[in-house]
This record gives structure tokens, C-alpha cells and sequence, in this order.
């Protein structure tokens, strides 16, 4: 025992260093009574023996990877170089098949060479942690070695193999890597890797004199028909430890949701998860603590309080006998849980489909669960919601209600995105303001909405921006804009904004996208934009169509043909700009129509809105009246440059001369106003009616001062008159502002 002690702690007496190399039996345990002398007590220390684990059931059920254990054995059973290395993603089950592999040797089903074989997990920062001296890992190291050679019925298994590369390395000495090459090589030490792609190749691979010891055996990830195997295997320790029952059924849907939702992720790792997390949230959904234990504890905490006051009132026989009511209670309160608790562990609850579905939506912020009636209702009136905040634009809104329809009903291609979209038409039509109240009434806010500027990718380089900079270029390890956005919010919709501005190799960038839902960005990664709505806006044909002239488009005339040569003129317009492979694989080109007289009104009252709203936060009513409406309609209608000229004369007619009444004190909070416009007059007129003053209390001295107008136009006002206490005041002045 001493001489194992010193070579952990690194404390070598010439005795154990000596004896370092003699293997088991002279650093071997002492027996004590009939217990059995251990051969490899470093490696117990420093290991987890995986078979013993089996034997005593401690390991989950392996299913399936017959292929994969066939390999393993094969390799072990070579005379040299018979050492597996299992690469494979993260989750697809590296680990469990070195598992796998122990349990199969307990049970006897493999070859006669692998019968009573040994697997140890090395735990490499066990042996590092705590060496502080130079030469301390190295003897830890050479322990550990002289062991397995002593023992050939022992397997290494060590997993993440590629941390063995530098681990205990200083300068001048050796890392474990080194040591174990020569031992590996001569068929010495039998060793069982388990390591990712990526890593293997970044740590292992470099290092071909490492690399050549090691046979590669690549791992899979599972079909989800072997996923929905290995499921129903290993259920019943889930539902013991969550106390649930999983039918097949949210099975099989765990495996689906998780392989269709859960992309950057592999199977069975995150069938297994969902079905974790499901049983989870069905426990904790049923505990009802009962009533009685609930009113046990609330008399226990009275008690308490009144037991508190009499101790400091000197009562100390009352406190007593408080306390002697507390005792009883409490143990009363303790009988309560231990029948709560037998009764919670004979009942046992479903999993049901819904619940492995909200779970999904949960880890992925994709609505997967069925639609619920109410919102099956909000997406069969989504055309007439969508036609309050965008006017005028019938076809487009229809078009995309449609999309959305279409997928939440679960009837879209689950290959591609859930549509994409190319905006055109004149200015100010309404494109980009469809994109943010599409995006508010999927997700109720907008920041859901992924708003890329094209027009910052005018230069071919740029594009490196969009998916990231490649390999050996500064910003590499950062992702790209428009990749890194949409891996965060898989759920989303993706706006490029004036898409004609960008290069044409940004076209050739979004060819994937919009085919296979698919995007693989500077590091290698595969985004998915399956659950993407992919929108475009462009002007594209806009200078076309002012070249026609009024008679196209904007005119009070025929307007169906006018719509149709714009439509026409523009499409045109669109082909001679872009390759037919990209418009190919576009759901809808959308032609917005020009904007109204009539339905500037409506924009009004939209816009309005707004102000309203931001008026009443500093306290301020406003009415705006119809004559005020149309003035803003005559000063703010450009046909050529849609409905923004109408937010500047808004800015400029109403929003400025308020700013000014209020920063100069003429209006304040409570008082609300009237915007009318009379005939003739190149300003609005505000018509303001003061807050109501509070009535002077009796014996007050002195009355409420005057209203203050807005403003007064000289010539054709008089100053207001004093008004009386009890009195509401109102300036009944036309202001010209």
C-alpha cells in the first residue's frame, strides 16, 4: 500500500522505483481476510473497470452496432497493431459500443480470444492532476504501463483519445502520447480509442507515427429506425428514475421530431434527450403537494411565531407548551410526506405525443405541436389581420398566408424552406413593412426578423461575410452574419433587403438555400434554414416603370392593365438581372401594386396610430380630424415614391409644431388636442383643451392661472382671459403653426 501511495503522490523511495516494474505482485494490496490481492492497482486507481460495471448492471443496454463490436473484437484479436479507434460525431454512441463490448464479454458472446478480458477506462486527468515535479507524471505513466504489460488481460479503453496528445508534456520530457507509441506498437498494450472526426484529425492524424497504430473504425450516426430500437431498450431506466410510462408512440415521435428539428445534433444522442426531457417534464408537471401537508406547514410556521413571542414575553410555560404542539405537528407533518411519497411512486403517468412535441418546440423554438384551435382560427383569418397593417397589397398577403398555412398544417416539403419570396414594385409600397408585420404576428414581436442590408455586399469579398471568412483569413472562428443569426433562431424570417445591390456571387451563395434548405458556413457547419421564411425586396424596373410614364401604374384609369404592364415591365426587368437557375428555385415573384389615393387614407390612420400612442406616453390626447387628413394626403401623395413623402409631412405638419408647444411649455400633461385644416391655409390648426384644474379648497388664496395657448397667430387673436377656479378652460383659437 505504501509503495502504490508513493507513486501516486509522486514521493519515490528506491524500493518502489525498483519495484515499479515488477508489476502486480510486488505493488500489489496486502489481503485482507479472503480478499482477493488486485494485479493492477495503479490502473484501479487511476481507471474505471468497465466489465466489472456490467457485471453488476451499472451500464445501459447497448442495441444494435453488431457491425461496429464485430470490428472491435477483430482488431483486439490481431497479433500487432491491435488497437481500434472508433471516430465518429459527437452522440452518435462511440462510447456505448466500448460498453457494449464489456457487456458482451461478461455475457459470453464473443470470440474465445476476448473471453475474461478486462476493460479499464483510463482517466488521463486523474493521472495529471497533482504533478507538480518534474518526473512525476512519467513514473505514474510507466506504473500504469508496466501494469498493462504485465496483464494482457487487460483492455485500455480511453476516451476523447486525443487528449492523450500533449497531456503531461513539459519541456524535455515526453506526453503520453510518446510514451505509448513504442508499447502500442510491439502488440504490448491493447488500447480502445474513441474520438470525434474533427479531433482526430487535428491531434492524431498529424502525428502519422501515432495515426499508423491505430486502426480506424468509423461510427455512424443510427437510422431512425435503430434509434427507435435502442429507444425501447433502454425506456424502462427512464421510466423508473422519472416515474412514467413512454408508449411507442411518443417514441417513435421523439425519434421523428428530434431527426426533422434538431439539426446540428445527431441520433440517438437527441432521440434520447427529447425522451429524457419529456419524462422530466411530465414529473415535475404532477406533483400536487397535497393539501394537508400544506396546512400542516402553515400551522407549524404560526405556532413557531406565537412559540417565538411568549419566549420573549417570559412566558416560558405557554412556550412549552407551544413547543410540545410543534413536536406534534411536525411529526404528524412527516407521516403526511412519507404517505404522499408512497402513494406519488405507485402512480404513474403517460408521456404523451403532446408533451414530446412541446419539449421539441422548447429546445428548438420551432412551434412543432399540433395547432391548437384558437390558433388554427388566427391562421385562417390571417389574410384580413395582415390587410390592416399592409393596404393595398391583396395578392401578396394572399400568397403568403397561404405558405404559412400550408406548413403549419404540415403539408410543406420538409426538404426546403417554408417559402421564399421576391418583393418588387415602386418605393414605398409597403415591401419591407410586409416582412416586419408578417414576422410580428407569427412570433408577436419583431425580433424574430433577420434583417440583412444587400446593399453592404456589393463587393465580391463580401460574401465571406454572409457564412463567415474562410480558413486562414482574419474573423475565421466568428461565423457569418446571416449563418450565425439563423442557427441561433432556427424558427425566423429572413429578410434581404435591395437584393439587387449585392454581387451576383451572393446569388449563387443562396442557390442551396433556397433547394435544399441547407447552408454551410466558414467553419463547416450545415445551417438549417428548413424553418425559414426567406424574403426579398428589390426595386428592380422601378426606373422602367417612371420612364413609361403617368399613364402606367398611376393613373385613376384603367387600372387592371396598368398593373399588368408594370407587372410585365418589371419581370422583365428581374430577368435581366438575375441567372434563371435562381429565379427557378424562388416559391413566388410578388409584384406590389402602386399605391392609391384611397389607400393613403388608410396608411394615415395606420401612422396616426403610431403618434397617438407615443403622444399618450407624455400624457397628451390627440383627435385628428378628416379636413386635417386630407391636407396631410395632398402634402404627403408622391405616386412616384409610395406612402413615405406621407411619415414627412406627418414629421413635418404635425410632429414638429408639437415638439415646439411642448418643450416651450404650452402643453402639458393631461391636456388633448384637435387637428383640423381649414380651407386655404398652408398650416394645420391645433385647437387645445387644458387638463381640468383642481378646485381651490377652502380658505385657499388665489386662482388657477390662465390656459396657455399652443401658439397664436398675432393678427387675428386676442390674449385669453383669466379663468375662473371651478372652471374647465378651453382656447377655442385657430393656431397657425
Amino acid at each position: 500500500r505504501s509503495e502504490l501511495d508513493s507513486i501516486i503522490s509522486g514521493k519515490s523511495t528506491p524500493r518502489s522505483s525498483s519495484s515499479s516494474g515488477t508489476g502486480s505482485s510486488s505493488t500489489g494490496f496486502k489481503e485482507r481476510g479472503k480478499m482477493e490481492k488486485s494485479k493492477t492497482p495503479v490502473l484501479d486507481n487511476f481507471g474505471r473497470d468497465l466489465t466489472k460495471l456490467a457485471e453488476e448492471g451499472k451500464l445501459d443496454a447497448v442495441v444494435g452496432r453488431q457491425r461496429e463490436i464485430e470490428r472491435v473484437a477483430q482488431v483486439l484479436s490481431r497479433r500487432k497493431k491491435n488497437n481500434p479507434v472508433l471516430i465518429g460525431e459527437p452522440g452518435v454512441g462511440k462510447t456505448a459500443i466500448a460498453e457494449g463490448l464489456a457487456m458482451r464479454i461478461i455475457q459470453r458472446k464473443v470470440s474465445r480470444v476476448l473471453y475474461d478480458k478486462r476493460i479499464v477506462t483510463l482517466d488521463l486527468a486523474a493521472l495529471v492532476a497533482g504533478t507538480k515535479y518534474r518526473g512525476q507524471f512519467e513514473e505514474r505513466m510507466k506504473a500504469v504501463m508496466n501494469e498493462l504489460e504485465k496483464s494482457p488481460d487487460v483492455i485500455l479503453f480511453i476516451d476523447e483519445l486525443h487528449t492523450i496528445v500533449g497531456a503531461g508534456g513539459a519541456s524535455g520530457s515526453l506526453d503520453a502520447s510518446n510514451m505509448f507509441k513504442p508499447a502500442l506498437a510491439r502488440g504490448e498494450i491493447q488500447c480502445i480509442g474513441a474520438t470525434t472526426l474533427d479531433e482526430y484529425r487535428q491531434y492524431i492524424e498529424k502525428d502519422g507515427a501515432l495515426d499508423r497504430r491505430f486502426q480506424k473504425i468509423l461510427v455512424d450516426p443510427s437510422s431512425p429506425e435503430e434509434t427507435v430500437e435502442i429507444l425501447q431498450n433502454i425506456k424502462d431506466k427512464y421510466e423508473e428514475h422519472h416515474n412514467v410510462r413512454f408508449s411507442d408512440e411518443s417514441i417513435e415521435l421523439a425519434v421523428k421530431l428530434s431527426e426533422r428539428y434538431i439539426t446540428e445534433r445527431y441520433l440517438p444522442d437527441k432521440a434520447i434527450d427529447v425522451m429524457d426531457e419529456a419524462g422530466a417534464r411530465v414529473h415535475l408537471g404532477n406533483i400536487h403537494v397535497p393539501e394537508e401537508i400544506v396546512k400542516l406547514e402553515g400551522e407549524i410556521e404560526s405556532v413557531r411565531d406565537e412559540k417565538n413571542r411568549v419566549v420573549k414575553s417570559q412566558k416560558f410555560e405557554e412556550a412549552a407548551r407551544l413547543r410540545d404542539s410543534e413536536k406534534k405537528l411536525l411529526d404528524q407533518l412527516e407521516e403526511a410526506k412519507a404517505e404522499w411519497e408512497r402513494k406519488a411512486e405507485t402512480e404513474i403517468h403517460d408521456v404523451t405525443s403532446t408533451d414530446i412535441s412541446q419539449v421539441v418546440a422548447m429546445m428548438t423554438g420551432i412551434p412543432v405541436d399540433k395547432i391548437s384551435e384558437p390558433e388554427s382560427k388566427k391562421l385562417l383569418r390571417m389574410e384580413e389581420e395582415l390587410k390592416e397593417r399592409v393596404i393595398g397589397q391583396e395578392e401578396a398577403i394572399q400568397k403568403l398566408s397561404r405558405s404559412i398555412r400550408r406548413t403549419r398544417a404540415g403539408l410543406k416539403d420538409p426538404k426546403r424552406p417554408i417559402g421564399s419570396f421576391i418583393f418588387l414594385g415602386p418605393t414605398g409600397v409597403g415591401k419591407t413593412e410586409m416582412a416586419k408585420v408578417l414576422t410580428r404576428y407569427l412570433f408577436d414581436s419583431t425580433d424574430a426578423l433577420i434583417r440583412i442590408d444587400m446593399s453592404e455586399y456589393m463587393e465580391k469579398f463580401a460574401v465571406s461575410r454572409l457564412v463567415g471568412a474562410p480558413p486562414g483569413y482574419v474573423g475565421y472562428e466568428e461565423g457569418g452574419q446571416l449563418t450565425e443569426k439563423v442557427r441561433r433562431k432556427p424558427y425566423s424570417v429572413v429578410l434581404l433587403d435591395e437584393i439587387e445591390k449585392a454581387h451576383p456571387d451572393v446569388f449563387n451563395i443562396l442557390l442551396q438555400v433556397l433547394d435544399d434548405g441547407i447552408l454551410t458556413d466558414g467553419l463547416g457547419r450545415r445551417i438549417d434554414f428548413r424553418n425559414t421564411i426567406i424574403l426579398m425586396t428589390s426595386n428592380i424596373g422601378a426606373r422602367d416603370i417612371k420612364n413609361l410614364g403617368q399613364g402606367i401604374g398611376f393613373s385613376q384609369g384603367s387600372v387592371a392593365l396598368d398593373y399588368q404592364t408594370m407587372k410585365s415591365t418589371v419581370e422583365d426587368a428581374l430577368k435581366r438581372v438575375f441567372n434563371p437557375e435562381f429565379l427557378n428555385r424562388i416559391d413566388e415573384v410578388i409584384v406590389f401594386n402602386p399605391l392609391e389615393k384611397s389607400h393613403v387614407f388608410d396608411i394615415i390612420d395606420l401612422m396616426s396610430a403610431d403618434l397617438f400612442s407615443r403622444a399618450q406616453g407624455v400624457g397628451i390626447g390627440i383627435e385628428l380630424e378628416k379636413t386635417a387628413k386630407t391636407f396631410l394626403v395632398e402634402k404627403g401623395y408622391d405616386p412616384k415614391f409610395g406612402a413615405r413623402p406621407l411619415r414627412r409631412a406627418i414629421q413635418k405638419y404635425v410632429e414638429d409644431p408639437m415638439a415646439e408647444a411642448i418643450l416651450a411649455s404650452e402643453l402639458s400633461d393631461g391636456d388633448s388636442i384637435t387637428i383640423s385644416h381649414v380651407e386655404g391655409e398652408k398650416e394645420l390648426s391645433f385647437e387645445t383643451e387644458k387638463a381640468k384644474k383642481p378646485a381651490a379648497t377652502a380658505g385657499g388664496t388665489g386662482a388657477p392661472e390662465a390656459d396657455d395657448q399652443v401658439a397664436s397667430d398675432t393678427s387675428d387673436e386676442t390674449p385669453p382671459e383669466a379663468a375662473e377656479p371651478d372652471e374647465t378652460d378651453s382656447s377655442e383659437d385657430v393656431v397657425d403653426s
